[in-house]
């Protein structure tokens, strides 16, 4: 069976455009078959976009992007943001690629499977991970986040609590040491934990 997270879809692709409205901007995304969330942008990932925590020139890395509506909103929203959109499913990231000129935006976009072909290091790391292929997979996310995040980076998270998301979110807590949640709705919840840098303790002699 054929899921959102292949690398290459092989079913016919069936496009469809759908509306999303957020702050007063209208969007639209052209949306396709083997891609997550089709029909609408999911709760989830619109309870992401309501709460992330966001700062000015931010550097941002939306992982895991669809076809796009998380970077594509927070781009429009926040241009002053640095964002790079990534994703392993090939039809997905070629969507993104229409939505972002759809949309009158830009983010640079890259085909990485997690962090596989992810340069640098950012100020956000987002997500709406992929639970249908895995706790081993989405862990790995937040295990392998920490080394991707400059010095008071945080990884934002959203997942439904009851459904998974407990217990992604104790493995947040455990690899960062904090965890708190940005908001709440229908079940999800946004997580965030931040890369803090212990200050070196000088003994006094």
């Amino acid at each position: 069976m054929e899921h959102y997270f292949s690398k290459k879809p092989t079913s016919i692709p069936k496009d469809n455009t759908i509306q999303y409205r957020y702050n007063s901007i209208d969007f639209k995304f052209i949306t396709s078959s083997s891609v997550f969330s089709k029909k609408k942008v999911d709760k989830g990932t619109n309870l992401l976009i309501k709460e992330s925590k966001i700062a000015q020139k931010a550097k941002i890395l939306d992982i895991g992007c669809g076809y796009g509506p998380v970077g594509i909103v927070l781009s429009r929203i926040h241009p002053e943001t640095q964002i790079t959109m990534s994703d392993i499913n090939e039809r997905a990231i070629s969507l993104a690629k229409k939505n972002l000129k759809l949309n009158n935006t830009g983010a640079a976009i890259v085909k990485s499977g997690l962090y596989d072909n992810i340069e640098g290091k950012f100020d956000i790391i987002l997500s709406n991970p992929p639970q249908s292929a895995g706790k081993k997979l989405c862990f790995k996310l937040i295990e392998e986040s920490i080394k991707h995040l400059n010095k008071n980076g945080s990884l934002q998270l959203v997942a439904r609590h009851n459904k998974g998301g407990k217990d992604l979110s104790k493995k947040m807590e455990e690899i960062f040491g904090n965890l708190k949640t940005l908001g709440r709705q229908s079940g999800y919840h946004v997580y965030y934990s931040e890369k803090k840098i212990m200050p070196l303790i000088i003994s006094a002699k």
